[in-house]
């Protein structure tokens, strides 16, 4: 016998791009003081969340493979905290279509995480106010919450504390993925060597100094991780170079990689910089996506 749908909603989880991220220090808790400036853009993955009442439990199907394990992902873990935190007790379904390459510093879990909060709390009409969201989101994950604002947002804590920046003009947007991850507890434990040398005192006075580049324009934006993703991966050097070459106003690694970026004013600069990727990478073109369009553009 079929359960009764209640309601569905369909939606989309759009990717990230760090726009600059500075490693500040290793935090006595373990995590790391980070300052980054966030940009949603235009790739997306898929969500049908949907809500039952004489169902119990949470079902997630994904047509990746790798995410068959429901228990462990994002997505799965947004819905039973919330299914805790507002006492919902019905049943919670997800289908999840990925397009956001894993792994690449483009924040697909933590955005699929952020968007099922939102779409259970619009299906429900069990607002928690912003506040409220952005505790929960957080103990998902350091990424989630910028995804409950959306367009420039600034980063500061662990990345969990985010701060609404004014969108700059949106641009084109080309990301390169190489078809492998970057780990991520690798990366910062490289950086950490290089902290350590650092000293602390230097450390703790870099706090209040760094800004990734002027707040009002596109420009060079700098990404601690690439030092160390560089020089195990020097192809994704190379293909930075040729990225900026095409005429980026920026280009970059995006969070500890692998994916890098590159933003553009017009569709030719964005279409020279694809025909110098390497054969086998994955383009993805697309355009950054300010605050109001990513709003409006989450729910199908």
């Amino acid at each position: 016998m079929r359960h009764p749908l209640t309601k569905t909603v369909q939606a989309r989880a759009f990717a990230k791009i760090n726009v600059g991220l500075k490693v500040l220090a290793r935090r006595a808790d373990g995590f790391h003081e980070i300052r980054t400036i966030y940009q949603t853009v235009g790739l997306a993955d898929g969500l049908e969340v949907t809500i039952y009442t004489r169902r119990k439990g949470i079902r997630l199907e994904c047509d990746h493979p790798e995410l068959t394990s429901a228990r462990d992902n994002l997505v799965y873990r947004a819905a039973r905290l919330w299914q805790d935190d507002c006492g919902f007790r019905g049943g919670i379904s997800v289908r999840l279509e990925k397009r956001i390459p894993m792994g690449a510093g483009l924040g697909g879990g933590s955005s699929d995480a952020a968007v099922t909060l939102l779409a259970l709390e619009s299906l429900t009409g069990n607002q928690l106010g912003l506040s409220a969201r952005l505790e929960l989101a957080a103990k998902l994950g350091s990424d989630v919450p910028l995804f409950l604002l959306g367009g420039r947002v600034l980063g500061c804590g662990r990345g969990e504390e985010v701060y609404p920046l004014t969108d700059l003009p949106v641009r084109h947007c080309l990301i390169a993925f190489p078809g492998f991850s970057v780990s991520t507890a690798e990366a910062y434990g490289a950086l950490d060597l290089r902290l350590t040398e650092q000293g602390e005192d230097r450390r703790i006075k870099s706090l209040g100094k760094w800004s990734p580049f002027p707040l009002e324009v596109w420009g060079p934006a700098e990404n601690d991780f690439e030092g160390f993703v560089f020089a195990r991966w020097p192809e994704l050097a190379k293909v930075k170079r040729q990225l900026i070459r095409a005429g980026a106003e920026t280009a970059s690694l995006t969070g500890s990689g692998s994916a890098l970026y590159a933003v553009y004013e017009s569709a030719q600069q964005l279409n020279r910089a694809e025909s110098r990727i390497p054969a086998g990478w994955k383009v993805f073109k697309v355009r950054t996506l300010p605050r109001a369009a990513y709003r409006r553009q989450l729910f199908l």
